[in-house]
């Protein structure tokens, strides 16, 4: 089942639509759950609220393999506001941002997260608490399992955006303190892009990223997914592996 309400976001002052999937007989099993945080939780779920009319499927996959609880807040849709508040840095891409993530962050791991494991059933420890998303959430998703890698053990970060800030990552990955059990999941697609060079950009991006991860003893999984462009319907053909290699073989 997926339960949705409003929350306030206090960094921005602004309320915000939340999907919460929970696992059908969450009250009546006595069970706790690890929990996956994302991003774009408008879609995951439903072809209804996508914002492209394809979501990643992710309800009909956790219905079959009921084994967690996924929060997710839907982005900001005004202007280039979701740019911002998914970017953790300042950059010059799509005529300059000026990123918000970190204020974002702060507010997920030190008031949404809070609530998450007071209202629900959740195991609330590191080694059982990930996050996840793509594009600009994939990006976001870097950030949170480096900078907040005391709170995040696992990380699924599909087609992330990290063009738009390569040095300031380079950087916080290099600064960072890794902790035993980290594992990343990396991808991005073949037809990512139909301007020349692009592939070879991405490609060479996702995997000095994976390498710097690597080197901090994080465990990470790189896939260029075959004819993957950036869409949701691609992301979502990713879900089962993604899962499997995240939470170590347990869901297949």
């Amino acid at each position: 089942m997926v339960e949705t309400f409003d929350v306030s976001i206090t960094p921005y002052g602004l309320t915000r639509r939340t999907f919460v999937y929970l696992p059908d007989d969450w009250q009546a099993s006595g069970k706790k759950y690890p929990v996956l945080y994302m991003f774009d939780g408008h879609n995951l779920f439903f072809d209804s609220t996508a914002t492209y009319g394809t979501c990643w499927g992710l309800k009909e996959y956790c219905d079959a393999h009921p084994n967690w609880i996924i929060a997710a807040p839907e982005c900001n849709h005004e202007g280039n506001k979701r740019l911002e508040e998914y970017c953790p840095y300042q950059s010059d891409w799509f005529g300059g941002i000026t990123g918000t993530g970190h204020e974002y962050m702060e507010w997920l791991t030190k008031e949404f997260k809070p609530m998450m494991d007071k209202r629900y059933p959740t195991l609330p420890g590191r080694a059982n608490t990930a996050i996840g998303g793509s594009s600009m959430g994939g990006l976001m998703s870097l950030y949170a399992i480096t900078a907040y890698n005391k709170v995040f053990s696992k990380a699924a970060c599909l087609s992330p955006s990290v063009r738009l800030c390569m040095p300031e990552l380079r950087q916080e990955i290099a600064n960072a303190t890794i902790h035993p059990g980290t594992r990343v999941y990396l991808s991005w697609g073949e037809k990512e892009s139909d301007k020349p060079g692009a592939l070879g950009e991405y490609t060479a991006n996702a995997l000095e990223v994976c390498r710097a991860l690597l080197g901090k003893g994080a465990a990470v999984d790189p896939y260029m997914q075959p004819d993957g462009t950036h869409c949701e319907a691609c992301w979502a053909k990713q879900v089962p592996a993604c899962m499997d290699f995240l939470f170590g073989g347990k869901y297949e």
